[in-house]
């Protein structure tokens, strides 16, 4: 099944503006729970439409419950405090700096012994299993994230190091995945931004500081919950499509990493068992496809080169001949066609308009039907 899809989508949408109100009117407390939950609803069959109608057919319900592309990690976890997130290192363009306070997002910091407090995504699954007219998708954070959540001076009296916390993490996260496959759920994604500390060396400082862990390190570790992740998905059910996702950033319209896959991908596309990886691809900070030459047989690579970042529409010429290039490298059967990124990481949502969201996707649909009928 997987090879068969040649157009895909991200995974999240534009939130609706009335959701947007209602999300701050229940915060004032002038709007109730159910109430807020019907307009939550509404949104996400709004998203199924949209994807619908522009040709997509394997659908989400657009993260629309979500935060920020974090909040199915972040949000359905106990022993954690929220934590601002300074906003700074993002960029727009060539490297046009945005303002830290149009980026700046709130996490979490582990204080205590973590567990699972809420299945956000298994909200998500029961909604689209009733509601998705196809095949769908759950997006969820890897657990080789985690490390966000470790301060010392905040988790260490729990967790002494990361790598302990990061053990309790991924037991969690393999508990909610077979909670998922229980529901019926087929096809995972997951959303694996760690590699960005190995690929680009000022985002790594930026992330760890000077004293920052050696890139081989952070592969190493991060290889290693992304393969125990992916074998733990297989072994509760062979059948379940997964796949992988991976941008250098996608928070208003701006990016934070930079730099080709080559430091990752001979252990990466080897390592890492997905039958599906959908890698960013929409401009030159990505590098070229010379490093898919590592990817194994009958793994579907998912070219992200229609931007989610910007309006203008790429020319369909200009995307087959690029599709033709990674040809070279990866059988064009187990090729396929994909936004870079979705268009609202955050709730605030890159800087399009629904109608430009819908033109991106309805271009993903038209160009991969030109290559792939």
């Amino acid at each position: 099944m997987p090879a068969t899809y040649h157009a895909e989508h991200v995974g999240s949408l534009l939130r609706p503006p009335e959701l947007l109100r209602a999300r701050q009117a229940r915060k004032r407390g002038e709007m109730g729970a159910e109430e807020l939950a019907k307009v939550t609803d509404d949104a996400a069959l709004a998203a199924i439409e949209l994807q619908r109608e522009a040709g997509i057919e394997v659908f989400t319900d657009g993260e629309v419950r979500r935060e920020t592309w974090l909040a199915a990690l972040l949000e359905a976890l106990g022993g954690v405090e929220p934590t601002p997130v300074d906003g700074g290192g993002w960029f727009r363009g060539d490297a046009e700096e945005v303002p830290s306070e149009e980026t700046a997002w709130e996490s979490v910091v582990a204080t205590g012994k973590l567990t699972q407090k809420a299945g956000l995504t298994a909200v998500e699954a029961r909604f689209l299993a009733e509601h998705a007219p196809g095949p769908y998708k759950i997006t969820m954070v890897s657990s080789s994230m985690g490390n966000i959540m470790w301060q010392p001076a905040l988790s260490a009296a729990t967790y002494p190091t990361p790598a302990d916390m990061m053990r309790d993490l991924v037991a969690l996260r393999i508990e909610e995945i077979r909670g998922l496959i229980g529901l019926g759920v087929r096809w995972i994604q997951l959303d694996s931004l760690a590699y960005n500390s190995v690929i680009d060396p000022q985002f790594r400082t930026r992330v760890f500081g000077p004293d920052a862990p050696v890139a081989d390190a952070l592969l190493d570790a991060t290889i290693a919950v992304d393969a125990q992740l992916v074998r733990a998905t297989k072994e509760i059910d062979p059948g379940v499509t997964v796949a992988m996702h991976i941008c250098r950033g996608n928070n208003r319209s701006a990016w934070a990493a930079k730099g080709g896959y080559e430091p990752i991908a001979e252990r990466l596309f080897g390592e890492v068992p997905v039958d599906r990886f959908l890698l960013e691809y929409d401009t030159g900070r990505a590098g070229g496809f010379e490093p898919l030459r590592f990817v194994q047989r009958g793994t579907t690579v998912v070219l992200g080169l229609v931007t989610s970042k910007v309006a203008r529409l790429e020319e369909p010429d200009e995307l087959r001949r690029r599709i033709d290039e990674a040809a070279k490298y990866v059988p064009l059967e187990h090729l396929a066609l994909s936004p870079q990124c979705g268009f609202a990481s955050t709730a605030k949502g890159n800087l399009l308009t629904v109608d430009e969201q819908r033109r991106k996707l309805e271009l993903v649909v038209r160009t991969a039907a030109m290559v792939w009928g």
